[in-house]
């Protein structure tokens, strides 16, 4: 297996997965999203705003119903990312029209202090939001310094842990089992090789990344053991490396340059670089999309050389955190959603895995049935 990083840099943890102790020491750069006419949108919620790009008119800016006041805080990339915040945005624009809620949208960039993640928090808070959802694990050191003093609020950490040995009463932490589906990937990218060399592409070098990057090469080597897989960190441990879609593109067009013919990414907008590369890279070269169904929003050009997408359900989580305010009783603590509990999943949007989905599905009922997927390389 090869392994090299595109971007150097002193290795840090980024992610927890489970309530053991961790330090986030990387941050965002922030602004928010909202409409200048909504309700509850002082000072305090928009003082570290600033204008964002244009990623399409927010469901925000005309709901105006009396449901629930929702608040969705993103992770780097922000929404119009194709892929993680707006899987985080599906669940919301579905929880808005079904349950007649408003809402406020916080977007994060690069270079922002842990304290300006925990005052967008707070001014949300303090506008009565309710559920505040954070997308991402680098919103889990502000919502714990936050929660506390918001006992009557629902706070919601997607990827999400708590530093201290005991989890907040009053914070869900929305896991998956990354892991799990990426196996099905995998086996996809092992199964439909002509070259028996594959790669993966992740944004940042972290125990959540990892998970994916466990499972994929899992489910390739499951069916083919000799295969070879290169894997290539976009970032050591900056953030941008989930909104770096020229990294995203060098790092895929050095693997097919090399021979590999199917690259998965775990790279949130720097996805679009990958399929970018697969693309220039010609007939018969394959992406693998992730957390949500790729082909669904990429260009007309980049769709043939899309084989599948891993399926992450954000948006399933976001949802049922917001029904769960609905009807009273909130969700809290840990919650995995997992391959069993479809939380995770493979695409077939394209049509390309039609031939080989029976397989897929087979080993999704080894999955379900108890065969254990790593969740390290």
């Amino acid at each position: 297996m090869a392994r090299h990083l595109i971007r150097g840099g002193v290795l840090r943890r980024l992610t927890k997965i489970a309530a053991t102790s961790a330090v986030l020491a990387l941050a965002f750069a922030g602004c928010s999203k909202q409409d200048d006419s909504s309700e509850g949108t002082d000072a305090s919620a928009s003082e570290s705003t600033s204008e964002t790009a244009d990623s399409g008119a927010s469901v925000c800016e005309s709901a105006d119903g009396d449901g629930p006041k929702v608040g969705l805080a993103y992770d780097v990339g922000g929404r119009g990312d194709q892929s993680f915040n707006d899987s985080a945005y599906a669940g919301l624009e579905k929880a808005v029209d079904e349950f007649d809620a408003t809402c406020f949208e916080g977007e994060a960039a690069d270079g922002e202090p842990e304290s300006a993640r925990e005052e967008r928090l707070r001014g949300m808070a303090d506008q009565g939001y309710n559920p505040i959802v954070g997308v991402g694990f680098a919103y889990s050191e502000a919502v714990n310094a936050v929660a506390p003093d918001y006992p009557d609020i629902n706070f919601g950490v997607i990827d999400g842990f708590d530093p201290d040995d005991e989890a907040n009463d009053n914070v869900a932490y929305l896991g998956f089992a990354e892991n799990e589906g990426s196996y099905l990937v995998g086996a996809a990218a092992a199964l439909k090789t002509q070259t028996d060399h594959i790669g993966f592409v992740g944004g940042v070098n972290s125990d959540l990344i990892k998970k994916f990057e466990a499972g994929y090469v899992a489910g390739a080597k499951a069916v083919n053991k000799d295969i070879k897989v290169d894997i290539t960190y976009i970032e050591e441990s900056d953030l941008a490396g989930f909104a770096d879609p020229a990294g995203g593109k060098a790092a895929a067009s050095a693997m097919y340059d090399k021979g590999a013919d199917i690259v998965y990414h775990a790279s949130g907008g720097s996805g679009a670089g990958v399929f970018e590369a697969a693309t220039e890279a010609g007939d018969g070269m394959w992406a693998i999309g992730v957390d949500s169904d790729q082909y669904l929003t990429a260009p007309a050009e980049q769709q043939p050389h899309i084989l599948t997408s891993m399926l992450k359900r954000v948006d399933v989580a976001t949802y049922d955190m917001i029904k769960s305010i609905v009807d009273g009783k909130p969700v809290v603590s840990y919650v995995t959603y997992d391959l069993a509990s479809d939380g995770v999943g493979y695409a077939t949007s394209g049509g390309f895995v039609d031939d080989i989905s029976g397989d897929l599905d087979g080993y999704a009922d080894e999955i379900k049935g108890g065969l254990e997927v790593p969740v390290a390389p």
